[in-house]
């Protein structure tokens, strides 16, 4: 025992000797370490958070560029969708496949930033953003009429809105976080202009769901559809206005500006459902579900649907679940290049430890000679040197540890923030297990050389006295 306890001694007072060399090596073997841990975390993780969101829908029809844009725009809300799908087609889409659900959506219009769905109430009573896992109302109702807004959860903490607050959306995607008078704001998709002629009502607040529907604002499709009528009213009277002489122009301008105050006098919007028109019905995407048995997910028919679908040149269709697939075969492979090069700084760290003992040993070879003097084998020497190194590892391992949770923590809250993924990383105890031992395996090898180098200095000479 007191054998052992003076080794431990020499060792602790070998590695405080080098105070400054031991933390930045512990340092580095723990920022290696820390690093593989979250990769390894975050690879499972993000596949799942993915999943989310995309629910019990078996197939997305936009009018997209490709499949997986359609995905990354009508669940992720990447962007805008570009191109959007007449409700002809959707009618056309609806009554020829036996489907459970065909839920119309359409994405353009903002606020402070979120996004806002406009959809039909089968949004919240037969899509699940998870499967098995139904919308749920943290308080309030959800929309059923013209002019009310639900908030997803990350929506509503962001906002700050509540119950009953009025609010006037940006229609397009506008950056703008300024939603007061939209008199002086530019029209056009860039920034987007506020349309305060139009105010919804805050009905609903929804539980959090882990996907990116949480950060959206969910309203009613024939809203924005009277809001498509109004700019396309507004539209042509400016091209009949364009034509008349500047005083002529003035008048009408300001006869509108009146008129548009009468409105908001009597809290009345200025165009209602009768005034919209076929143009203005238009989607930006048809979530939908096919007819399934029960307890079943995958229905015999899916291919076939998926073909006779794909074969309209008009619309994208896409499979949720194949395209996160796809995108997460694009995102291994440089998933794998990041482990490797997670590998290559572990290997780094290794060789910290093993040139800070190399160049102590020149400093060690008289206090080793002196142990040898007083009774300690050569083996028992390279014993210690292989322990003082393997401590480092130790070391680096616990605190690598302690710095992925840390890290993954920030990761998670960052998705969540930006993109409104919620990321539940899990580190299983034997990956925990295997790059800890992985680590102090790599210690003990990185110290082999200074324990040889120390095992082989000569007693005599390194006892002469100093000059």
């Amino acid at each position: 025992m007191s054998n052992s306890m003076t080794d431990w001694t020499i060792i602790l007072r070998s590695l405080r000797a080098r105070l400054f060399s031991t933390i930045t090596t512990v340092v580095t073997v723990a920022v290696a370490v820390a690093l593989m841990l979250v990769l390894l975390m975050m690879r499972d993780s993000g596949r799942r958070a993915f999943e989310r969101g995309s629910g019990n829908m078996h197939l997305l029809v936009s009018a997209d560029a490709s499949p997986l844009v359609s995905i990354l725009n009508g669940i992720f809300y990447a962007n805008p969708p570009r191109r959007p799908i007449a409700w002809s087609k959707y009618q056309e889409i609806a009554a020829k496949f036996p489907l459970d659900f065909a839920v119309p959506t359409q994405l353009g219009d903002s606020y402070q930033g979120n996004p806002v769905l406009a959809t039909t109430p089968e949004f919240f009573t037969k899509f699940q953003p998870v499967p098995k896992e139904p919308w749920k109302l943290a308080s309030g109702k959800f929309f059923d009429t013209e002019w009310q807004v639900v908030l997803g959860a990350r929506a509503a903490a962001t906002t700050g809105l509540k119950l009953g607050d009025q609010i006037a959306l940006t229609h397009g995607a506008g950056g703008s976080r300024d939603t007061g008078a939209s008199k002086d704001a530019q029209p056009g998709p860039a920034p987007g202009h506020v349309h305060s002629e139009f105010k919804y009502t805050v009905v609903g607040i929804l539980e959090p769901t882990g996907s990116a529907h949480d950060r959206a604002l969910f309203t009613n499709l024939n809203s924005t559809w009277i809001i498509h009528a109004f700019d396309r009213r507004e539209r042509a009277e400016h091209a009949s206005d364009s034509s008349k002489d500047h005083d002529h122009a003035d008048h009408d301008h300001d006869h509108d500006h009146d008129h548009d105050h009468d409105h908001k006098a009597h809290h009345e919007p200025p165009m209602t459902l009768a005034d919209i028109t076929d143009e203005d019905r238009k989607v930006t995407g048809l979530y939908l579900r096919l007819i399934t048995r029960e307890g079943s997910d995958s229905p015999a028919n899916l291919p076939q649907i998926f073909d006779m679908l794909r074969r309209d040149p008009t619309i994208t269709v896409a499979q949720p679940n194949q395209e996160i697939t796809r995108l997460f075969s694009i995102v291994g492979n440089i998933d794998q290049i990041l482990v490797g090069m997670a590998g290559v700084v572990m290997a780094s760290s290794g060789i910290a430890i093993m040139l800070a003992l190399y160049n102590s040993m020149e400093q060690r070879r008289r206090q080793i000679a002196v142990l040898r003097v007083l009774g300690a084998s050569q083996t028992r020497i390279f014993g210690l040197v292989l322990t003082e190194s393997a401590l480092v590892g130790v070391l680096g391992a616990i605190l690598g540890l302690v710095i992925s949770l840390l890290g993954v923590r920030i990761v998670t809250a960052i998705m969540r923030d930006r993109l409104g993924l919620v990321i539940e990383p899990l580190l299983s105890p034997e990956v925990a297990m295997l790059v800890v031992v992985a680590t102090i395996a790599l210690g003990v090898l990185a110290g082999f050389i200074p324990a040889l180098m120390a095992y082989r200095t000569p007693v005599a000479k390194n006892l002469k006295p100093l000059g």
